[in-house]
């Protein structure tokens, strides 16, 4: 039976595709509840009137730059098929939001680490299952195992450049292939800062200072005779972004003034050829100077107060792990431990991991979207071994006020952990086996303490989030069915003259939609007939107005004109009443349309389906002129 729904939905996108101008035609593809949504490049390429008339298809329309494709409730199986046959990428189903710049950066970090997000849940749930084993000395951190599943493990974050060159050039509209190669430069072991040092040395001398080093800079060489300061790019994340970033604008320069021709290979070598060096020259420097510039300050800020260190750094801690910036801290703990023994530079840290895990088992219990929900239990096993990334940007982070809530978690957590002082003499495990770096000879207290610090962050990040946030997804249950001709109610026009939005009526009770959805009409001529077969329910005394139910169930009013019930029925005359039978273009009322608007009444007729909410969705006419019983509104059940 799937195997036919599939086939169908194939056939269906199939034809889609071809009579909306092929796939070259679509920049882009969204849905809603009963629509494609088109950005074609050319709507005159489209072929409407073989859309409409298609099996499957209700009608088409045409609004604010989208070329809309009416469905029904089975869009999203349809939308599907569309993308996989028209070769679209799954995220351009939504585009960047507008908004505060807060707004938009997350909406670039999450589109840029949204599309690995299980491979990154796997990766960490790899070094966590590693971890353990070594933990019960099934073999030892020395071992060939060890070695090769920390391989597999580490791998995606080593090479993340390489991974985020190619989501943030599809999220910045770059070349992805062009975006790999800009990741993969990152990574290349003759641009980070110890190969440049080794390049240094060999110049002037083993051990000899680089003048750079003065700055607290890595080792510099020159490109073209301009100092290029040395980096280790490899895991990180700010630098590839915002290189991606700027090689998106210069492809955009460069395809206007390049012939097309000759594109294919001339645009990458010139966005290469600026970006990378101007990454390197400048991007790169400057991410060094921020980190060293909060290495600084974290390390005054602690010999002022662990307390308040604790606060700070634990409330942040998952905002730097976002940018990056959390290596301008772990550096400072290697250097305490290994020249003191112990460190408490990460203490405060500590916690956060597990406030994030704890956020996300709270949401598993809330969400809607079952997308989202299916990522929270890998997310939890990789959080509980301390790599939050896959929780951080697919799940709490795009809905920012769990995120806040992580953060006021792990801020309590690292709070409790730096007033008790407890200290890592170690730099072992992640995660909860993180917990075995307090361990001092034989004294256990600082285990202790930190499982304390770890159930503070749980219970306040969990608390938080289970009772104060709430998921604003409305959650719709979809049933995917055999497409067919949609079942659907049309109304014929009772009137013959010019349509608009109801929303343009002069009467606020009917342009508010308060009395249910349709359209207005400034008719031609006084006569009104009925729009299909039914019954009528209400003739009012006056009769300026007349309400109907359709065999179909569909209860409609037809208002003749604005405030005409002062006039008390004069110029107006019905041919039904209450309770007749009736059938489509039967005439109803007739009414003199001068006499009318010569006392001073407006005579616009509002048309409205008032049990409007019985059904999917209300189409409107795509044209203003309409005659006699030609469609006029089409409702979707």
């Amino acid at each position: 039976m799937e195997e036919t729904k599939m086939g169908k939905y194939h056939e269906l996108a199939e034809k889609i595709v071809a009579n909306v101008g092929g796939k070259e035609n679509i920049n882009s593809l969204t849905h809603c509840i009963t629509r494609l949504r088109f950005k074609l490049k050319d709507e005159s390429n489209a072929n409407d009137d073989i859309l409409k008339n298609m099996d499957g298809v209700v009608t088409v329309m045409k609004s604010g730059g989208q070329y809309q494709v009416v469905i029904g409730n089975h869009v999203p199986a349809v939308y599907e098929e569309v993308v996989s046959i028209a070769g679209l990428s799954g995220d351009t189903e939504e585009e960047s939001s507008g908004g505060s710049i807060f707004n938009r950066l997350i909406d670039i970090l999450s589109g840029c680490f949204q599309p690995f997000l299980g491979a990154l849940a796997a990766a960490g749930m790899v070094k966590g299952f590693n971890a353990l084993l070594v933990f019960l000395k099934l073999y030892s951190n020395t071992s060939g195992t060890y070695t090769m599943l920390n391989g597999i493990g580490d791998a995606i974050f080593y090479f993340m450049p390489v991974i985020l060159g190619y989501t943030s050039a599809k999220k910045f509209k770059l070349h992805p292939m062009v975006g790999i190669v800009i990741g993969s430069a990152l990574c290349y072991p003759a641009v980070q800062g110890s190969a440049l040092q080794a390049v240094f040395e060999s110049t002037a001398g083993a051990g000899a200072a680089a003048p750079y080093s003065l700055l607290g800079l890595p080792a510099y060489d020159t490109f073209l005779g301009i100092p290029w300061v040395g980096g280790s790019y490899t895991s990180s994340v700010v630098p590839v972004i915002f290189i991606i970033a700027f090689a998106a604008q210069i492809q955009k320069l460069f395809k206007k003034i390049i012939p097309e021709v000759v594109q294919t290979f001339l645009v990458p070598f010139f966005v290469l050829l600026i970006a990378l060096p101007i990454g390197f020259l400048v991007i790169g420097p400057i991410i060094s100077i921020l980190t060293d510039l909060l290495s600084s300050g974290f390390q005054g800020l602690m010999s002022f107060s662990p307390a308040l260190y604790g606060l700070i750094l634990g409330f942040f801690w998952q905002v730097l792990v976002i940018f990056g910036l959390h290596w301008s801290v772990v550096p400072l703990a290697i250097m305490q431990i290994t020249q003191e023994g112990f460190s408490q530079v990460l203490t405060a840290s500590f916690a956060a991991s597990f406030a994030q895990t704890a956020v996300v088992a709270a949401m598993f219990f809330k969400l809607k979207d079952k997308k989202i929900k299916a990522l929270c239990p890998p997310a939890i096993i990789s959080g509980i071994f301390g790599v939050t990334e896959p929780a951080i940007y697919g799940i709490t982070l795009p809905k920012k006020k769990p995120f806040i809530f992580s953060m006021v978690g792990a801020a309590a957590g690292g709070l409790y952990l730096m007033l008790n002082q407890v200290t890592s003499y170690t730099m072992g495990g992640l995660g909860i086996f993180g917990i075995l770096n307090f361990i001092n000879g034989e004294d256990a207290s600082g285990v202790v303490n930190g499982a304390i610090g770890i159930v503070i962050a749980v219970v306040v990040a969990f608390i938080l989030t289970f009772f104060f946030w709430k998921d604003d997804v409305v959650e719709e249950e979809i049933e995917i069915e055999i497409p067919k001709v949609m079942n659907k109610d049309i109304i014929t026009s009772p009137v013959k003259g010019t349509v608009a939005s109801l929303s343009t009526s002069k009467d606020d009770a009917f342009s508010s939609g308060a009395l249910g959805k349709g359209v207005v009409i400034s008719p031609e001529n006084g006569k009104v007939v009925a729009p299909f077969d039914g019954t009528v329910m209400t003739v009012f005394p006056t009769k300026h107005a007349i309400g109907l139910i359709s065999d179909n169930g569909m209860e409609l009013l037809i208002h003749i004109g604005l405030d005409t019930v002062q006039l008390e029925g004069k110029y107006f005359e019905t041919f039904v009443k209450q309770g007749d039978k009736v059938t489509r273009g039967q005439t109803l009322v007739t009414f003199d349309k001068e006499a009318i608007e010569a006392a001073g009444f407006s005579t616009e007729i509002p048309v409205i389906i008032t049990n409007s909410d019985d059904y999917l969705d209300i189409l409107e006419p795509q044209q203003k002129e309409i005659n006699l019983n030609d469609d006029l509104i089409t409702a979707l059940i």
